[in-house]
């Protein structure tokens, strides 16, 4: 991404060659006829795709994606959009997708900047979710965070009226950056602004990873920044 949000883009991610294994290789091919949504510069029918009218919550980074399907999991009545790049995480999720047999969960593979602009619609979404994102910690690596004034500006865009932002991140300076760009948005609202600092408790619906469990064991730090798009605020024009 970069300050435009368009042009040449500064990528908040690296596709790493890491090993694809046979079962993620097989649920890849297999599952994304069935459950990916390829990208496309036009805005699909996300009813025809789901088949049914319900509220639509994104997920940036599903990683492994045994959050991302406890999640659709454990809230059926929402349709839930997962962005990821990386084939082995693509492959896993679509694994949860099968096993569970989840019918509220599509997959897109694809460069999350390009997708939120070309493919979702204003005033569309219920809930943005973005959880551990690469923190980037070296300070000469900091333009490549996912989390900048435009992009942020670009999902509030995108959020109904009372829709809502959440990050999560267990680095701490990543965290008051993420508290600090979306107290910034004046679209946004901070719905922890008289507590913890500004930062949220965990909410319900976001469940806590192995890898979370263990830093937490360790001492390890985890910060939740929870904003919702100001229900007073005009429909964006695009």
């Amino acid at each position: 991404m970069n300050d435009s949000l368009s042009g040449r883009p500064i990528r908040s991610f690296v596709l790493r060659q890491g090993r694809v294994s046979n079962a993620q290789l097989r649920y890849h091919e297999e599952g994304m006829p069935r459950f990916g949504l390829p990208y496309t510069a036009a805005l699909p029918d996300l009813t025809f795709v789901f088949g049914r009218s319900a509220p639509k919550v994104l997920e940036i980074g599903c990683g492994m994606g045994e959050a991302t399907a406890a999640i659709a999991a454990a809230q059926p009545d929402n349709d839930y959009l997962g962005i990821e790049v990386h084939t082995p995480g693509v492959g896993s999720l679509l694994k949860e997708i099968t096993t569970r047999e989840l019918t509220n969960l599509r997959v897109i593979q694809h460069d999350a900047v390009e997708v939120v602009r070309d493919m979702l619609a204003p005033d569309s979404l219920a809930g943005i979710h973005i959880y551990f994102p690469d923190p980037w910690p070296k300070k000469r690596h900091h333009k490549r965070r996912l989390i900048q004034p435009p992009f942020v500006a670009l999902l509030a865009s995108r959020l109904a009226p009372g829709g809502y932002l959440h990050c999560a991140t267990d680095w701490e300076e990543y965290a008051q950056q993420m508290l600090e760009v979306l107290g910034a948005e004046p679209l946004l609202t901070n719905t922890a602004e008289a507590q913890l600092g500004g930062f949220a408790p965990r909410p319900a619906w976001r469940p806590q990873t192995k890898f979370e469990t263990r830093g937490l064991k360790l001492g390890h730090g985890v910060w939740d920044v929870l904003f919702r798009r100001r229900p007073e605020t005009a429909p964006a024009d695009g």
